[in-house]
């Protein structure tokens, strides 16, 4: 058997940008044979995952995972949507949830590490991704533990492009799912007002100051500025924060009555929620696709 050697499998990553425990298994497997081990990786999906590296994974599904009193969302990403419908992928998020809720990560990170089937959570969607034939990457892994008086309320709308997570006191379920599907369709971003951090408000009211006081400008009859800062700058600070607030949203199935009067009129309490839509805060890379082609199109003329 051959003796493989740090070099080795320092050539063989540089070949393939494949993790040097996977370079080592690989010359391991092949008996130090470099070409076989590069395929040992190909067959695998790693190195062709590995690869894809500098693609931007922005479409795929979130979803959610539910044991007892425990629930994990999260995002796997894909390049396409189009690969992000194909049963393969859609294997891949409910294995992954599995993983998940069975764990005790808690993020992003330890997520990755988490081990099953014999090797590690990144692993699999590293050969997932060979497999597939795009970068798959995982990310925004949340975990949220309920108390044994309260109620897991979860939704997916369109298949997993938005996943919600309601967490309400109380014992009614469909209430539950009722309050996860209003975060769903009006994405509130904190229960109540209470909620709301200072620097927030603070700069809400800055906003709102300022374009007030440009419509003021502009009017034929402007009002002192003292009048704009202390009478109609409330006013309306007040109308915005009601909009972002979940218990003072009108409720979605019934307009007639807040979020919070629903709830209340349930016997119920909204602890927390939370709501994850795919490709959030990736910046997507516009491809022009007539540059690329004009591009390759001189590379051959030269």
């Amino acid at each position: 058997m051959a003796n493989i050697t740090a070099s080795m499998i320092k050539e063989l990553r540089e070949k393939t940008s494949a993790g040097m425990l996977d370079c080592k298994k690989a010359l391991t497997a092949t008996d130090g044979d470099m070409e076989a081990a590069i395929t040992w990786l190909r067959e695998r999906g790693i190195a062709k995952a590995v690869k894809k590296a500098s693609a931007v994974a922005a479409e795929g599904l979130c979803s959610y995972a539910i044991k007892g009193n425990k629930a994990v969302l999260f995002e796997l990403n894909s390049q396409t949507d189009f690969v992000a419908q194909n049963a393969k992928f859609t294997d891949l998020l409910a294995k992954v949830g599995e993983i998940l809720v069975n764990s005790n990560a808690t993020n992003d990170e330890e997520a990755l590490k988490v081990e099953a089937e014999g090797k590690t959570l990144e692993t699999i969607i590293l050969e997932a991704s060979g497999v597939i034939g795009e970068k798959i990457s995982l990310r925004r892994v949340t975990v949220i533990n309920k108390n044994a008086d309260e109620v897991f309320g979860a939704y997916k709308h369109m298949g997993g492009r938005i996943v919600t997570l309601a967490v309400l006191k109380g014992s009614d379920e469909v209430v539950a799912k009722d309050v996860a599907m209003h975060v769903a369709a009006l994405s509130p971003r904190f229960v109540s007002k209470n909620d709301i951090p200072a620097d927030v408000v603070a700069k809400e009211r800055e906003v709102i100051l300022a374009a007030a006081l440009n419509e003021n400008a502009q009017s034929a009859k402007p009002k002192p500025e003292n009048i704009i800062a202390d009478k109609i700058v409330p006013g309306r600070l007040e109308k915005n924060l009601k909009e972002i607030c979940l218990l003072s949203q009108a409720f979605v199935k019934n307009p007639d009555q807040t979020v919070e009067a629903y709830v209340q009129g349930a016997k119920s309490e909204v602890v927390t929620f939370i709501r994850l839509e795919v490709g959030e805060g990736i910046e997507k890379v516009e491809s022009d696709f007539a540059a690329e082609v004009a591009a390759q199109a001189g590379q051959f003329n030269k």
